[in-house]
């Protein structure tokens, strides 16, 4: 009998925001290699994202997913989606006596206020077809903060809350909520810091090392699939130890 391939995404349509680099590139790949359908996501980024899409053999949407309105008409061009990941995300970091109200909004009404929007827009189709999955893209620093990211730790420990709440109300129609949580992961941000932050980085990780963002990718097909099927309400931390 032959044996169906593990995490397999076949015949799925999935949405990706923020999937026109880093993080959201590797789970729109990943997903695509897993056989699904793949709509990437971007608010920027043409060209990179364009060239996602292609790779993937998708296509590539642009909205300003911390819009009510641009999220759901994303939601709503992506067509009758089985997976949604949420992944676009900014940060604005200063500490808290000196951060502008600007980016405080900026960073909740991207990270947070953007999840609330395209849950909203997709949850209605998924519960009337009693199927689907939505992951959604936290931080460790979600769960032990951050000094000078009190905007950010906010969103993502936000995410967080409002993911289990969501899988609360959801899982009676079929449909699964799980996070994905990540912890120090190579990119153009730890390309550019010091050696001293980076051994640091380094010194708190057990693993020793960055991860690489195939490596959330790769838990994000896993939740995405048939094999986490009685999965739901879940943090998954990509970190290397450094949340233990």
């Amino acid at each position: 009998m032959p044996e169906r391939p593990f995490a397999s995404l076949e015949g799925k349509t999935a949405l990706v925001t923020g999937a026109s680099r880093g993080i959201g590139r590797a789970i729109a790949l990943e997903l695509a290699r897993a056989g699904a359908s793949v709509v990437v996501g971007y608010r920027s980024g043409a060209d990179e994202a364009e060239a996602v899409a292609k790779e993937a053999g998708g296509r590539a949407v642009a909205a300003d997913v911390s819009d009510a309105a641009e999220a759901q008409r994303l939601v709503e061009e992506a067509g009758e989606l089985d997976i949604l990941v949420n992944n676009a995300g900014v940060t604005r970091d200063g500490l808290l006596a000196r951060m502008p109200d600007d980016d405080w909004r900026a960073v909740i009404e991207t990270n947070l206020s953007s999840v609330f929007y395209t849950c909203r827009a997709a949850a209605r189709p998924m519960m009337r077809r009693r199927s689907g999955s939505i992951v959604n893209v936290s931080s460790v620093v979600g769960l032990h903060g951050n000094p000078g990211q009190t905007n950010y730790a906010a969103s993502k420990a936000g995410i967080i809350g409002f993911t289990k709440a969501l899988a609360r109300e959801l899982g009676s129609r079929g449909v699964r909520a799980n996070v994905v949580a990540p912890g120090y992961i190579t990119s153009r941000l730890t390309d550019e810091i010091s050696e001293e932050m980076r051994a640091l980085m380094l010194q708190n990780t057990p693993l020793g090392r960055l991860g690489d963002p195939e490596n959330v990718a790769g838990a994000v097909r896993f939740l995405c699939s048939d094999e986490a099927a009685f999965i739901t309400g879940e943090v998954l931390l990509v970190d290397g130890g450094l949340g233990m």
